[in-house]
This record gives structure tokens, C-alpha cells and sequence, in this order.
């Protein structure tokens, strides 16, 4: 709907707002300066969590019939990869998606010497997401941005998860894979099934 653009927009454009702000104030000796803004970053991601990463399915208490999902292209609406399963079959394939996402993640960040935020609550979401889009478009098109035609993007590739910025310049917009002088690295580069799950309440 035009409400859950809006809010996608603006809690994407918040967040990235505060971490710019808190860029440009690393220099500053002000602790509460710096603080105040590592909450606002905060706030930004739980309110992501609950809402831009969030598929309509899990957003509603009410489970809306995976059917009932459709993507669209220039040639009129497509159904979802999962519109023919049943609940129980989504789930198995969301259950398989989130482990190889997980692996992949995992070995992906090995592979690139980058490391999770130091929230794991951060990484578990885009985890999440990546298998959602996995299980619906077939492919881990990044859960991150907004798309008028998702499985047009999916398709083109460019956002695909390791997304072409990621992969030429270690960008990731979704802060999945951090490179070690980012303010939010942690210092892990191993995140478990059971973590995931539990940071995203599945």
C-alpha cells in the first residue's frame, strides 16, 4: 500500500540519516553527542525490523494464504514461487531457505574478511529476509530496499544478495557484511540457525 511505502521510505531514509550523522561526529569528543545518536540508530532498526523487513504474511496475526501473493511485471501480475504450496510446504521451504541463507551469510563473510554488526538482531533480520525472497522470487534479492517490481529485480540480478556494490566496492546497504572499520562491526563472522531464529522471533 501507499502507507507501507511511505514508512519503508522513511525508516530506510532515517536510518541512513543517523548512520551519516554519526559518521561525521566520530571526531567529535562528545560522548552523549555520539550516544544520542547510536539510540536513534537503534530505534531506526527495531522500528525496520517490525516493519520494512517484514513481509504483509508476518506483519498480520492472520496468515494471509501464500495464494494470495503475487508479483508483477510489465505483462500483468505473476504468482509467487510459493503460491501453490501448501503452509505446511512454505514453512519446510522457509525452514531450508533460512539455513542456506545462514550458510551462505556465514561463508560469505569469511570469504570477504568482513564481519555481523555488533546487534546480531541486525543480521538475523536481513537473514530472514534474504530466505523470505528466496522461497518467494526464488532468488535472495535484498530485503532492504523497496521495489516497484521485485520480481523484475530479481531477475536483473543487480540486487541480488552479494549485491553488485557489495561485491565491487564491499557496500551492503543492509549492513549484513561489515568491513572491519565500520563503527556498528562486531567481531563475529559466524551467526547460528538457533540465533537467528531467535533474534527474529521464528
Amino acid at each position: 500500500s501507499t502507507q507501507q511505502r511511505f514508512l519503508l521510505s522513511l525508516l530506510t531514509l532515517g536510518m541512513h540519516y543517523c548512520f551519516l550523522l554519526y559518521q561525521q561526529i566520530t571526531t567529535n569528543n562528545s560522548i552523549m553527542v555520539r550516544s544520542i545518536t547510536s539510540l536513534l540508530i537503534v530505534a531506526f532498526s527495531a522500528a525496520a525490523r517490525t516493519n520494512a523487513f517484514v513481509s504483509p504474511m508476518q506483519q498480520s496475526p492472520t496468515r494471509i494464504p501464500s495464494s494470495s501473493i503475487t508479483h508483477r511485471n510489465n505483462n500483468g501480475p505473476l504468482p509467487a514461487k510459493d503460491a501453490n504450496m501448501s503452509e505446511e510446504e512454505r514453512d519446510a521451504a522457509m525452514e531450508k531457505a533460512l539455513k542456506a541463507m545462514t550458510a551462505f551469510s556465514n561463508k560469505y563473510v569469511q570469504n570477504t574478511n568482513t564481519y555481523y554488526c555488533e546487534d546480531q538482531s541486525v543480521p538475523a533480520v536481513v537473514i530472514k529476509g534474504l530466505a523470505e525472497h528466496k522461497v518467494t522470487l526464488g532468488t535472495p534479492l535484498c530485503p532492504c530496499r523497496f521495489y516497484e517490481d521485485k520480481e523484475k529485480e530479481a531477475k536483473d540480478g543487480y540486487w541480488n544478495c552479494p549485491c553488485v556494490p557489495m561485491r565491487e566496492r564491499h557496500e551492503c546497504h543492509c549492513m549484513l557484511f561489515l568491513t572491519e572499520d565500520n563503527d556498528f562491526a562486531g567481531t563475529e563472522q559466524n551467526i547460528s540457525i538457533d540465533d537467528v531464529k531467535k533474534n527474529c522471533g521464528f
